[in-house]
């Protein structure tokens, strides 16, 4: 049966004081975009967002664990044509508030908007900033190979005597490469480029995550019975696959409405588990009364 979530209504500047010190294995969320979801967030300027996410990430610092991480799902706008800077200026506040700066994941959205601007192309990605408290951390890279793509076939099929040794550059740029290490795999290790499609059904939210991308994240960085915590819950779609993949999970969302919805989802799903081993439970007593009635 699925862990029940822990759900919190209310800012989460706030509602994040309540939870332990370095009790989290890895935060995934996407807060709202400077200047984005007014109608629904109110919208945080360009010129103070960093100054408004600070405090936010200072708790999260404080409630993730030394090996955990945090991914943070954010994008720089354009204003007036030009890329805002606010991205990176948060990345560098945060080096300074004691957060390690990892990795950076692409998010390729492979059916992103059709769009035309006379001084630049649709965007057909987004940043996924990778966090740590420690050099260390958790990272299951195992949970996330994939197929070595048919490539390999007739390639390594007639390996010359160069392919069989480290071949370094002719340049000198000091990398190289040994074909013969790729002989009898089937799986690799991915790039750091995640090739998802957006939600197309949003769940009444003005920006639900794919499924795929917390699950792809909490197979990277989580075991079972692990944490995992949004403080940007939304649709509760990070929390769900949580909760579905056997991690416990914790969301926090300011709205009333999400919250609610949220909370009917869960609520129908644990009724809904209920009522099936309640009905799995009546269908073995039924069974055991047959067998000894046959003896």
């Amino acid at each position: 049966m699925p862990l029940r979530p822990e759900l919190y209504l209310g800012d989460c500047r706030e509602e994040l004081r309540k939870i332990p010190s370095d009790s989290i294995d890895l935060i995934v969320t996407s807060p709202p975009y400077a200047d984005q979801r007014q109608t629904t967030y109110g919208g945080v300027s360009v010129d103070g967002y960093v100054e408004w996410f600070l405090p936010i990430s200072e708790e999260l610092l404080r409630v993730l664990k030394p090996t955990g991480t945090f991914i943070l799902n954010i994008k720089e706008k354009v204003v007036e044509g030009e890329r805002s800077t606010y991205v990176m200026e948060l990345i560098l506040e945060m080096r300074k508030q004691g957060w390690l700066w990892t990795e950076e994941f692409i998010w390729h959205k492979k059916n992103c908007v059709p769009g035309k601007w006379p001084n630049r192309f649709r965007d057909a990605w987004e940043r996924l900033l990778q966090f740590n408290k420690n050099k260390k951390f958790h990272m299951y890279q195992d949970a996330v190979k994939v197929p070595i793509g048919n490539w390999a076939k007739d390639r390594l099929k007639n390996l010359s005597e160069t392919d069989k040794i480290r071949d370094n550059a002719k340049n000198g740029s000091g990398f190289g490469k040994n074909v013969s290490n790729w002989l009898g795999k089937e799986t690799v290790y991915p790039t750091n480029v995640i090739h998802i499609a957006t939600e197309c059904n949003n769940k009444n939210h003005s920006a639900a995550f794919p499924r795929e991308l917390p699950e792809w994240f909490i197979k990277l960085f989580t075991r079972e019975n692990d944490t995992v915590l949004d403080p940007f819950m939304g649709s509760g779609t990070t929390i769900d696959v949580a909760n579905r993949m056997n991690r416990n999970s914790i969301g926090i969302e300011i709205l009333p409405s999400y919250y609610e919805e949220v909370e009917r989802q869960f609520a129908s799903l644990q009724q809904s588990e209920v009522s099936l081993n309640e009905s799995s439970s009546e269908h073995e007593s039924v069974e055991l009364t047959r067998r000894y009635a046959l003896r």
